[in-house]
């Protein structure tokens, strides 16, 4: 197709759609069952604009709330995380102090041991008659391995 004839093609087109809307405009003007529709129609657009601001302001609204409420939590998320990291410092700490507890009444029972056989062996050697009362040992734990268990106060956090 050469240029001219797809030129007048558009004219035509063009003239025809300004007349369609010349005559879609006038016939909605003059005719009042057209002028009817037009207002329902202009008042379910502002029905539809006016819901779709109230939506709009319900989801912002919405999304405020949730970042208030992730803004809580990651607050309450630290507290627990610093409030477990000292509950496990005081249990390192519980722990290192059992373990010295516990190395040190191994030493004092091997003493202990090693007095009562001094005692001994002065009773059998000098012929004295050396009343050896049996010693209690009083830090000798039931079962070695066992850890010695703290008691709940001793971890309270006034935090």
């Amino acid at each position: 197709m050469s240029y001219a004839i797809i030129m007048h093609r558009i004219r035509i087109l063009h003239s025809f759609s300004v007349v369609f809307l010349y005559w879609s405009a006038s016939s909605s003007d003059s005719d009042p069952q057209y002028a009817n529709i037009d207002e329902r129609k202009r008042k379910r657009m502002l029905s539809n604009r006016e819901s779709a601001r109230r939506s709009r302001m319900r989801k912002q609204k919405r999304l405020q709330d949730l970042v208030q409420e992730v803004s809580a939590l990651q607050k309450d998320n630290s507290q627990i995380s610093e409030r477990i990291s000292v509950a496990t410092q005081c249990s390192i700490e519980m722990q290192s102090a059992n373990n010295v507890l516990r190395a040190q009444a191994m030493e004092l029972t091997e003493r202990l041991r090693s007095l009562n056989s001094v005692l001994q062996v002065v009773e059998e050697v000098g012929g004295y008659a050396v009343d050896i009362p049996e010693i209690p040992e009083p830090w000798q734990l039931p079962c070695p391995i066992q850890p010695i268990m703290a008691s709940v106060d001793m971890f309270e956090y006034d935090g």
